[in-house]
């Protein structure tokens, strides 16, 4: 996710609203969207932040994954030097999916050993934020972070021949189901934390869901409830897509799988848009070996077209509501048009990833154009993206 900073109220906190460029962003708690941060709004693309147009290929999917090790990992934290040195459990998710799809042994047994250490709590869930100077900041789990690391090190337990991964892995996956999930009418869905098991209607963050994750833990653990994670997964984000043009960075799910778009997880006031949180849903559903969850992800090519260079925030019609941009923006209509049958146009846009992050590095933009690039062309992360969606 990507946490801004959360001030942490029992049950459904009271909006805080903090101001980064100029833009107003509600924060209400750990998982919102941290990262949408600093930097950002002078992240625009440079034609001297790389030599040649948006045709070239920029660099490589290892290269990116290299580059934000060598950048953000420090004895296995995975540093938010954009953001005053904290790290997120997010963060250390992303860093191990990185590590793994790198075959970097060392340092994925070093991220998981210090978010072990650091982070993980007696129920098996990720402490949401810790700083540098008074430890864990906030010990309220997100479940995105929960997912990602569970499937990194289910993956990582194959790959490397390491038993303890996927034991711990299958450790995670059970407390997610337990704590992170609730079944509606047209099925099981992620909630942000154990926070909004509070009941009917759910908030909501349709970007946290992995269709890969999900299918990648039902083989681990045999446990259906992973499936029915699938289920009700898509038919939330279809019915997102069949209400706005595009995902919001909220939402709130009613029993019956009705949606409704919201500003923030407290429901303010605030402008409802796609942006830091939302971007990722493409992706997500993109690298899925599903037809369907592919159908999802190449839906909103057609709105995501409407202008060449694209802002970091947009309304639920595509309009953009900053000036600020961000590789992620790119990254995910990059995920929409392969999904959508158009490479051509993927590769342009993950050239316009390497660009944008180039011009102003951020932890947030560099993780994305990292694992953006994996997904859409590699199957290292047991996605199905570079072969057309088709299990191998």
């Amino acid at each position: 996710m990507t946490r801004k900073q959360w001030i942490p109220i029992a049950g459904i906190a009271a909006a805080a609203v903090l101001v980064t460029g100029g833009i107003a962003v509600a924060a209400v708690h750990p998982w919102s969207g941290d990262d949408g941060p600093a930097g950002t709004a002078a992240e625009q693309p440079s034609s001297t932040a790389t030599s040649g147009t948006a045709e070239d290929a920029g660099r490589s999917a290892a290269t990116l994954r290299s580059d934000f090790i060598d950048d953000y990992v420090q004895g296995g934290r995975v540093v938010r030097t954009d953001q005053g040195g904290d790290t997120v459990s997010e963060g250390q998710a992303y860093g191990m999916l990185i590590a793994l799809a790198s075959d970097d042994r060392s340092t994925f047994s070093d991220i998981w050993t210090w978010t072990r250490k650091h982070l993980q709590g007696d129920d098996h869930l990720l402490a949401w934020r810790w700083q540098v100077d008074g430890g864990t900041a906030d010990e309220q789990s997100a479940s995105d972070a929960d997912l990602d690391a569970a499937r990194a090190l289910v993956l990582a337990g194959k790959r490397f021949d390491e038993p303890s991964y996927t034991r711990a892995g299958t450790q995670i996956a059970g407390a997610i189901l337990a704590k992170e999930t609730v079944m509606t009418d047209v099925g099981r869905i992620l909630l942000p934390g154990p926070w909004a098991k509070t009941g009917d209607p759910y908030k909501y963050d349709a970007s946290y869901a992995s269709p890969v994750a999900y299918s990648l833990l039902f083989a681990a653990t045999g446990d259906d409830r992973w499936k029915e994670l699938e289920t009700g997964s898509r038919a939330v984000a279809e019915n997102i897509l069949a209400k706005t043009d595009l995902p919001s960075d909220w939402a709130q799910v009613h029993q019956d799988g009705s949606v409704d778009p919201l500003a923030s997880p407290s429901g303010d006031s605030g402008p409802v848009v796609y942006g830091w949180d939302a971007m990722r849903m493409p992706l997500r559903f993109a690298e899925s070996c599903s037809a369907d969850d592919r159908t999802i992800a190449g839906s909103i090519a057609p709105t995501l077209r409407r202008s060449t260079q694209l802002a970091a925030q947009l309304d639920l019609g595509g309009t953009a509501v900053t000036d600020s941009t961000s590789a992620l923006a790119y990254a995910a209509r990059a995920a929409s048009e392969q999904a959508s049958g158009s490479t051509s146009a993927a590769t342009k846009d993950l050239a316009r990833a390497d660009r944008t992050a180039a011009t102003t590095p951020t932890y947030y933009g560099d993780a994305w154009a990292a694992l953006g690039a994996t997904m859409l062309t590699s199957d290292a992360l047991g996605g199905c993206a570079a072969d057309g969606g088709s299990a191998s």
